[in-house]
């Protein structure tokens, strides 16, 4: 007989995370294109590194090491839908960063309250 445990919650709602970075208990990342942050902007606050930079850039024995990730406590991540965020996730744990959290796109962003910058 087999016994399937319901799924816990797990992970920050966009909500709390609005909330967090507000107040600088998260570090917020979007891992969209440069163009795609041209376009749009970025959620207030908001450290861009693009996915295919990411993994350099957080790895701490790269020389692109980006110094605002030294420190990091929580991290949340973000992209266009959710995609590219959750790979940026696994990235992230895989190099020992922890908790990460991927709450999805933009869009999910400005929903919960947040608000946008253009550089």
């Amino acid at each position: 007989m087999f016994f399937f445990k319901k799924p816990s919650p797990v992970g920050l709602s966009v909500a709390d995370a609005v909330q967090q970075a507000a107040s600088g208990d998260l570090l917020l990342i979007d891992v969209r294109e440069h163009g795609e942050v041209q376009s749009t902007g970025k959620a207030q606050g908001a450290l861009h590194i693009p996915l295919m930079c990411l993994r350099d850039m957080a790895d701490r024995r790269h020389p692109d090491f980006h110094p605002l990730l030294a420190d990091a406590g929580p991290i949340a991540v973000y992209c266009a839908s959710g995609g590219r965020s959750a790979h940026a996730e696994s990235i992230l744990r895989g190099l020992g960063f922890d908790p990460v959290h991927n709450i999805g796109g933009l869009g999910h962003w400005v929903q919960a309250g947040g608000a946008l910058e253009r550089d």
